[in-house]
C-alpha cells in the first residue's frame, strides 16, 4: 500500500475526474468542492431540480473512464481573482471560496487537465492516465454547503481510489463485510437498542439486552478503576454557564450546548457537556496538601451535545453519550506514574476484549494557537512529558498535530477491529490550562501554594461509541461473560423433554450460567438456526439420550459440535471462561 500522502494526491485526482464526468453529463450543475478522505474522496455538487441516484453511477464511472483517456497530467495555472471570478462565472459557490481566499491572502491557483480544469491548491499524481485506473463511486448523501444547515442542501457523491484493481477489490470486499457487521443493522437484528421520532435523533434507548451488555463493560471499567486507587463521585447533568464560562469551554463549545432555563430565577443552565469541570469543584472545596496527591475521582455518567442532525449515526454519534470518565490532581513528579497507571488499565480492559490498539500523540497544531488556551511554554513542556511517557511505555505510537484538545495534548487509544480499521476510544490527556483558570492549589511540602496537574481519563470513552464499534468488531459474538443469554436448551420433543429442559435452565442459572429454554412447537433445525442468528453462545440439545444420562449435547453459536457433556462438565466449562473473561469458545 502506498504512503498516505500519495494515496491523498490519487484519490483528490480521482474526484477531479468525477467532477469532469459530471459536468459532462449535466452541463448545469455546480462544482462546489472534492477533498481526499481517509477511505477515499468525495465531491459536492449542486444539480438544481436534478435528481441523481447510485443508480447513475455506471453512467458517471463510464464517462470518467472515457475522460482519462486524455489526461496525461495535471497543469497549475496561477491566476488573479478577477480571472477566477471570470472563470467560474454562475457559480456562487466558487464565487464565496474565491472572495474567501483571496482576502485571506491565499494564492488563487486552477489545475488543467485535457479539457477540465478547476480552483484547487493541488495535490494529484503525475500522470492520472497511468496512475488512476481502479475508482469506484461507491455512495451518495445529501450534505449542507460548508457544514452550515442554514446554507443549501447538495448532493454529495462518495467514492474511493487505489493504484491497483486488487487493492479496490480487496477494500470493496471489506466494505461489504461492514455492511452486514454494521452496528445499526445488528444493534436491530439482536434487539440491543433503538431510537424513538418521540424521544428524538440522537437519543438511543437500550433495551433489556443493549442494558446488560453496556452495564457489563462500565462495571468491568469501574472495577479496574477501583483496583488502581479511583473514588467514584457524582455530579449533576446540568450546571450554570458559569462553570463553563471560567473553564474556557463556553468560548469553544457554546453552540454546541444545550440550554436550561429556569421557571423561577432569571439562572440559565446549560445540560453538561463534559464533566471536568464538575470535578475541578470537588477538588476545589477544601485545602489540599502534597500528601493527598494524587486525588483521583471517577464516575460513569451522561453527557449531552447538540450535535447537527445530518452527522448523527446510530451508536457512534449520539446527543446523549455515557463516559467513564475520571480526573486526577497530582504533582509534577507524579505523571508519569499515573499515565503509566492509566496505561496499565487500558491495557487490561482490551486484552479481555479481545482488541489490539495503537496510540496517537494528539497535539496542537502550532500553525493556529487561537485554537488553544494556555502558553508556548506550557504546550511545549506538556507535549515532550507526553511523548516521554509514550516511549517508556514502549506505546506504538505515532504523532498527529491539531488533534489535542483546547487545553492540553492527548494519548488517544486508537482501536483497530477486525476489518483493520482504526477508531478512537480510550484517551489520557494532560491539562495545565483548568487547574490554571480554576485557581486550583495545594500546599506542598515547603508550605508554599502550587498548582496541581490535571489528568484526564477514560477507558472505553463514550460507552455508546465503543459500543458501536464493537459490535462491528465482533459481528455481534460477544465473549461469554457479556452475553445476556449464554446458553439456551432446546428440546427435540416438547411433550417428552421440556421438564428435563426447564430443570437444566434452573440447575444451570444457580450456577450463574445466564440460561434460557425454547420450548416453541418448531423442528429442532429452526431452532438452531434461530439460536445462531441471536448470537447466543451455546445452544444445549436434549432428547431421550440427553435425559436418561442427565447430560446436554453441545453446540457452538458457530454451528461446531462439543458433543455430549455432562450438566456439571458443561457448567465447570462455561464458568472458567466467564472467570477469565475468555474471548473464545
Amino acid at each position: 500500500m502506498e504512503n498516505k500522502e500519495y494515496l491523498g494526491h490519487l484519490r483528490h485526482s480521482a474526484a477531479h475526474l468525477l467532477a469532469a464526468a459530471v459536468s459532462e453529463i449535466w452541463p448545469d450543475a455546480k462544482r462546489t468542492i472534492g477533498p481526499a478522505i481517509d477511505n477515499g474522496f468525495y465531491f459536492d455538487f449542486d444539480f438544481g431540480k436534478i435528481t441523481i441516484s447510485e443508480e447513475d453511477f455506471p453512467v458517471i464511472e463510464k464517462e470518467m473512464k472515457e475522460i482519462l483517456k486524455g489526461w496525461s497530467n495535471f497543469e497549475r495555472i496561477d491566476t488573479t481573482k478577477e480571472e477566477a471570478l471570470q472563470k467560474t462565472e454562475g457559480n456562487e459557490y466558487k464565487k464565496e471560496l474565491i472572495e474567501e481566499f483571496s482576502s485571506e491572502g491565499q494564492d488563487l491557483t486552477f489545475y488543467k487537465s485535457g479539457n477540465y480544469e478547476d480552483l484547487c491548491k493541488g495535490g494529484h499524481v503525475e500522470n492520472p492516465f497511468k496512475e488512476l485506473g481502479a475508482f469506484k463511486l461507491l455512495s451518495i448523501a445529501g450534505a449542507y454547503w460548508r457544514g452550515n444547515e442554514k446554507n443549501k442542501m447538495l448532493t454529495r457523491i462518495y467514492g474511493t481510489a487505489f493504484s491497483t484493481e486488487a487493492e479496490l477489490e480487496e477494500y470493496l470486499n471489506r466494505l461489504e463485510e461492514a455492511k452486514k457487521r454494521d452496528h445499526r443493522k445488528l444493534g436491530k437484528e439482536l434487539g440491543l437498542f433503538t431510537f424513538s421520532e418521540l424521544v428524538g435523533s440522537g437519543l438511543p434507548l437500550f433495551t433489556p439486552k443493549g442494558t446488560f451488555l453496556r452495564t457489563q463493560l462500565a462495571g468491568f471499567s469501574e472495577e479496574l478503576q477501583r483496583e488502581a486507587g479511583f473514588e467514584q463521585v457524582w455530579i449533576p447533568h446540568i450546571t450554570k454557564t458559569d462553570l463553563y464560562k471560567v473553564s474556557g469551554h463556553w468560548d469553544k463549545f457554546a453552540g454546541e450546548l444545550f440550554i436550561v432555563k429556569s421557571q423561577e430565577t432569571d439562572d440559565v443552565f446549560v445540560m453538561k457537556p463534559m464533566n471536568c469541570p464538575h470535578h475541578t469543584q470537588i477538588y476545589a472545596s477544601q485545602k489540599r496538601s502534597y500528601r493527598e496527591l494524587p486525588i483521583r475521582y471517577f464516575e460513569t455518567t451522561t453527557i449531552y451535545r447538540d450535535e447537527k442532525a445530518g452527522e448523527l449515526s446510530g451508536l457512534s454519534r449520539v446527543r446523549s453519550a455515557t463516559q467513564d470518565d475520571a480526573h486526577i490532581f497530582c504533582r509534577m513528579d507524579q505523571i508519569e506514574g499515573e499515565f503509566t497507571n492509566i496505561m496499565n488499565m487500558i491495557k487490561k480492559l482490551y486484552s479481555a476484549l479481545g482488541l489490539t490498539f495503537k496510540a496517537r500523540l494528539s497535539f496542537r497544531d502550532a500553525k493556529e494557537p487561537t485554537k488553544y488556551h494556555g502558553d508556548d511554554e506550557s504546550w511545549n513542556d506538556s507535549q515532550k512529558i507526553i511523548e516521554d511517557v509514550a516511549k517508556k511505555l514502549n506505546l506504538d505510537y505515532f504523532i498527529a498535530e491539531g488533534e489535542a484538545a483546547f487545553y492540553g495534548p492527548k494519548i488517544d487509544i486508537m482501536v483497530i477491529d477486525s476489518l483493520a480499521r482504526e477508531w478512537q476510544c480510550a484517551t489520557e490527556q494532560l491539562d495545565f490550562i483548568q487547574p490554571k483558570r480554576f485557581g486550583l492549589t495545594y500546599i506542598d511540602s515547603d508550605g508554599q501554594e502550587k498548582m496541581p496537574v490535571m489528568i484526564h481519563k477514560a477507558l472505553l470513552g463514550s460507552v455508546e461509541r465503543f459500543l458501536s464499534v464493537y459490535i462491528e468488531h465482533t459481528a455481534g459474538n460477544f465473549p461469554l461473560w457479556l452475553c445476556y443469554t449464554q446458553a439456551i436448551v432446546v428440546p427435540i420433543s416438547g411433550e417428552k423433554h421440556n421438564d428435563y429442559a426447564y430443570k437444566i435452565k434452573e440447575i444451570l442459572k444457580s450456577k450463574g450460567i445466564r440460561t434460557d429454554v425454547d420450548d416453541a412447537n418448531e423442528t429442532l433445525g429452526n431452532k438452531i438456526r434461530k439460536a445462531q442468528a441471536n448470537k447466543i453462545p451455546y445452544v444445549l440439545v436434549i432428547g431421550d439420550k440427553e435425559m436418561a444420562n442427565n447430560s446436554v449435547n453441545v453446540r457452538l453459536r458457530g454451528g461446531e459440535a462439543l458433543g455430549e457433556l455432562t450438566i456439571e462438565e458443561f457448567a465447570n466449562i462455561a464458568n472458567e471462561k466467564i472467570k477469565n473473561k475468555v474471548i473464545n469458545l
